[in-house]
């Protein structure tokens, strides 16, 4: 079978169209197709062959096409071209589902730039520079404001949650992290725990995957581990009460960790016993606690602001103020770590975080005011612009699958509506 384009043409190809997508297989054969070709022109000739095949409401789906892992973004000649892959070898092309945009659903104004940002089910934590911590819904309703931190508060994490009471803590420049109970009933927060042992500002805190323990790391270098079990209070006498409730509330880490000669500007926990931490240093560490150092160390000609570690495919991303992301894959051999760069952000990147349901994707956030969409096959270019922000993006989070969240120095919290294009996921 062949697509005749009427342009000027380098020839023919021939290609074989496979998927991972069973509902969208085509009969394996080859096709012979003109070399200067793009996604519009493969799409059609796709489309015709689904509908050869039978199958005519795949032939109405938009597809992205992958040569050798990578997403072809320009004509198939341009791409052989600039690869030095042969134009008489047969061409394998694979074509996946393409990505639905995200759509834009809410702007949550805040009263001061918003620098911690993460949901869970139906709910939304914010950290602002005014030191409070916020509660949305995902529907855009704000349910409470916080006080208690005397600076900027720099982190969020959700602990629990149920039908009646969410646990969260939050990170501050005011050296100490807060652990919250929120009572749903009453819709107040109580400030149950404060953990106490940085000696210069949190940046960044996260929850092991068992939510027993968290992590957080400072402008003091240390990495900090705390224990997030409540205390139940044990009914003492009232007048010996409230001195031991004062004396419970303060918690002292489980362990502290040196390595770090700068900033620790990121934590992400690997599993309940590594984690990976990034710093101005120019530096990524993987740490094992239960040998109590350092496993692993990666060093990046530049600082990081912050990284992001995917479960689904052992990967981490990282945002630096050179403008790009980094793609390291920790179990790398023979010291070849980074995977891939990301160039299409103006200015410093801030934060980045990766999807929780497709290992392809994450999203980034920077000085040019910008939040992209990403799948990592495709270093050129983001899959999507998310446009909205009009300063500075501080934080972002995509813990929810259906919301990419995103929080910046123009007060508010964007929030994207994600068109998952697996059904089965769930809203938490």
């Amino acid at each position: 079978m062949s697509l005749h384009i009427t342009s000027a043409t380098e020839g023919q190809l021939q290609v074989h169209f496979t998927t991972k997508q069973k509902q969208y297989a085509v009969p394996d054969v080859p096709y012979s197709i003109r070399a200067n070709v793009g996604c519009s022109e493969l799409n059609t000739l796709l489309g015709t062959v689904l509908k050869d095949a039978g199958n005519k409401q795949a032939a109405k789906v938009a597809f992205d096409f992958l040569l050798n892992g990578e997403f072809v973004r320009s004509t198939l000649s341009q791409h052989l071209k600039e690869r030095d892959i042969s134009f008489e070898d047969t061409i394998e092309l694979e074509y996946v589902e393409r990505y639905p945009a995200p759509q834009p659903q809410d702007c949550l104004l805040h009263d001061d730039w918003v620098s911690a940002v993460q949901a869970k089910d139906g709910w939304i934590l914010t950290g602002t520079y005014d030191n409070t911590v916020n509660l949305w819904n995902t529907k855009g309703k704000h349910k409470l404001t916080i006080p208690g931190h005397v600076a900027a508060v720099k982190g969020v994490a959700w602990i629990s949650l149920n039908e009646q009471t969410g646990v969260f803590a939050s990170a501050s420049h005011d050296q100490t992290i807060m652990i919250w109970e929120w009572n749903m009933t009453t819709n107040t927060a109580e400030c149950v725990h404060v953990c106490k042992g940085h000696e210069r500002g949190v940046g960044c805190i996260a929850v092991n995957p068992a939510k027993t323990q968290m992590a957080s790391g400072s402008m003091d270098t240390m990495l900090k581990i705390w224990s997030t079990e409540l205390q139940a209070d044990k009914g003492e006498p009232s007048a010996t009460k409230k001195a031991k409730l004062e004396q419970d509330n303060v918690r002292t880490p489980v362990v502290t960790l040196a390595g770090h000669r700068e900033f620790v500007s990121g934590v992400q926990w690997i599993d309940n016993t590594t984690i990976a931490t990034c710093s101005w240093d120019h530096t990524i560490k993987l740490w094992d606690l239960s040998m109590g150092g350092i496993k692993t160390e990666f060093t990046g000609n530049k600082s990081f602001f912050d990284l992001s570690y995917s479960p689904l495919n052992g990967m981490i991303i990282t945002a630096s103020p050179d403008k790009n992301l980094r793609l390291y894959d920790p179990r790398s051999k023979h010291g070849n770590f980074v995977k891939n760069t990301y160039l299409g952000h103006s200015q410093w990147v801030q934060t980045c975080r990766w999807s929780t349901t497709n290992e392809y994707l994450f999203v980034s956030g920077a000085y040019d005011n910008r939040v992209k969409l990403w799948d990592y096959r495709s270093p050129k270019a983001p899959i999507f612009e998310l446009i909205g922000h009009e300063d500075k993006v501080l934080a972002c989070d995509w813990s929810n699958p259906k919301y990419i969240l995103s929080g910046g120095s123009d007060n508010a919290v964007r929030v994207f509506k994600s068109r998952i294009a697996v059904d089965n996921t769930k809203d938490d």
